[in-house]
């Protein structure tokens, strides 16, 4: 009965950071995986609950890490379950000079460093502060403000804005 009570206590801490967890989710898990890290996420916060210390941050920001961990667990386990066949050579590149400017995004977010793509997921996609981002991330305020500062350099780059406006 206890071990339900104290269930109940941590699916009321962590539901307020659910939709910040699937969102971060669904920006850096693999395609169809997103429920998987979510619920793994929560799972893992769960079996550390007693780690948690509020003096480090909110229950959000802690919960946050240990997603962004879990999206990156399941990308390296897909990567190492692809396998590449590579008979596209008559496929027609689905890449055009009209595709939408989001897309455009996207596709340059994932060129950018691991550490960058996390950094601008948080930052810019979640809305999450610098010093909630540098929670997140186990680093300090100014790292994640110079991760950034390269990360939107990269972008301009990628995207086609090299004057640095």
């Amino acid at each position: 009965m206890a071990q339900i009570d104290e269930a109940g206590r941590f699916a009321d801490w962590a539901r307020p950071s659910v939709l910040a967890m699937t969102r971060l989710a669904r920006r850096l898990a693999p395609g169809g995986e997103v429920e998987d890290v979510v619920q793994d996420s929560l799972v893992r916060g769960w079996l550390k609950w007693s780690q948690y210390d509020p003096d480090r941050g909110s229950a959000t920001v802690w919960l946050l890490a240990i997603t962004a961990d879990q999206a990156r667990s399941a990308r390296r386990s897909q990567v190492r379950s692809l396998q590449v066949v590579d008979n596209r050579a008559d496929v027609p590149d689905v890449a055009t000079a009209d595709a939408a400017p989001d897309l455009d995004l996207d596709r340059a977010i994932g060129q950018l460093a691991e550490r960058q793509q996390l950094v601008v997921q948080l930052h810019y996609f979640l809305g999450l502060t610098v010093a909630e981002t540098a929670a997140v991330m186990g680093c300090s305020a100014g790292t994640v403000k110079s991760t950034l500062f390269d990360a939107r350099a990269r972008l301009r780059r990628l995207l086609g804005d090299d004057d640095g406006h």
